[in-house]
């Protein structure tokens, strides 16, 4: 097949089916990292907190039942061949979720939007994949090392499959799929969600396509010839990629992370034309515009120095159970959360 199709061709192949789901997902299913979050704490609704329950299950599942049938080697997966700095995962999501408030969406959430027509997202896609290389390998990169060390070298890191297999004596792939199937019946408690068939779907899908990176990177990594990295979907560097990409495709190979960020770009297309609401829209307010690329800068550093952001950290790093996962997302909710009580209250003390 790699005769026809070529390993990087492929890979980026792999990553478009992915992130077509995703961008179904948010603007079909209303799949996002913030409207969770305000739904949570103004909304008075946690329907969406529940679809990532859902996504996170899944993916979980999805994962370790990959690893059980012997079509991934977990080993080999980013968030578990990676060391993992708990102080980077905090700053990082704190960094991260106050600056996605800022800016209104999460690096996921702003490709959405951009599908749709919403021009203010081109901008913070833009800040927001500069400021990810600046921080990855530019100016910012040796500073990063010197405050939180070299997070992408190679170490075999435990994760929450590990911790329970240990106490249990049960295989690593039995714990992590009754990890993930323990999420998802938490998840399902709750009537709401059990009651709302689209929202529940939409989590699956997501949850699949969480999978569907991790069994198809290692699928091309075991079969073709070259070192091909085993990834699954994150929005933060591959940003920066696709930007890199489409100023020196001559030069410079296709990835997994470009072909999801076109993915969602037209996947959001095509289900915001489906729901008939594709629209052009543009930023009038300059405060506004302000907010949105200081947001999409602070989203770009948070992300990379927490390896991964909302969907990579969320989702990705979520379903292999790595430590980092869980503190990650939490801080990114605790940042998005201060960031949109300063939006929307203020700090100043009520009277």
């Amino acid at each position: 097949m790699f005769d026809i199709v070529s390993e990087p061709v492929m890979v980026a192949m792999i990553g478009l089916i992915g992130g077509l789901l995703l961008g179904l997902a948010a603007r079909m299913g209303r799949f996002c990292t913030l409207g969770a979050i305000e739904d949570l704490f103004y909304g008075d609704s946690t329907i969406r907190l529940r679809m990532w329950g859902v996504a996170i299950g899944v993916s979980i599942i999805g994962t370790f039942g990959l690893s059980a049938l012997g079509l991934l080697d977990l080993n080999q997966t980013l968030y578990a061949s990676r060391i993992w700095n708990p102080f980077a995962s905090i700053f990082g999501g704190l960094v991260f979720g106050y600056g996605m408030a800022l800016a209104g969406n999460c690096g996921y959430g702003a490709l959405a939007r951009m599908g749709g027509g919403d021009l203010r997202s081109f901008v913070i896609i833009l800040v927001m994949g500069i400021s990810a290389y600046i921080t990855l390998g530019g100016p910012l990169s040796g500073l990063r090392i010197w405050a939180f060390g070299d997070t992408q070298a190679v170490s075999h890191t435990p994760t929450f499959a590990h911790a329970l297999s240990n106490l249990t004596g049960i295989k690593i792939e039995t714990a992590g799929i009754t990890i993930g199937a323990a999420i998802l019946a938490l998840t399902l408690l709750d009537r709401s969600i059990r009651q709302a068939p689209a929202p529940l779907f939409w989590g699956m899908i997501v949850g699949i396509a969480i999978t569907s990176g991790w069994a198809g990177t290692q699928w091309v990594a075991n079969t073709g010839f070259d070192a091909t990295p085993v990834l699954s979907h994150t929005f933060s560097a591959p940003i920066g990629e696709t930007i890199l990409y489409t100023m020196t495709s001559s030069g410079n190979s296709i990835s997994f992370g470009t072909g999801s960020v076109i993915g969602v770009l037209l996947g959001a297309f095509m289900g915001s034309r489906v729901r008939g609401h594709f629209r052009w829209e543009a930023c009038e307010d300059p405060r506004e515009l302000r907010r949105q690329i200081l947001g999409a800068g602070l989203m770009g550093i948070g992300a990379v120095v927490a390896v991964g952001c909302s969907i990579g950290q969320g989702l990705s790093a979520f379903s292999v159970l790595a430590y980092s996962a869980p503190v990650t997302l939490l801080c990114i909710m605790a940042g998005a959360a201060i960031g949109l009580r300063q939006l929307i209250l203020g700090f100043a003390p009520s009277v």
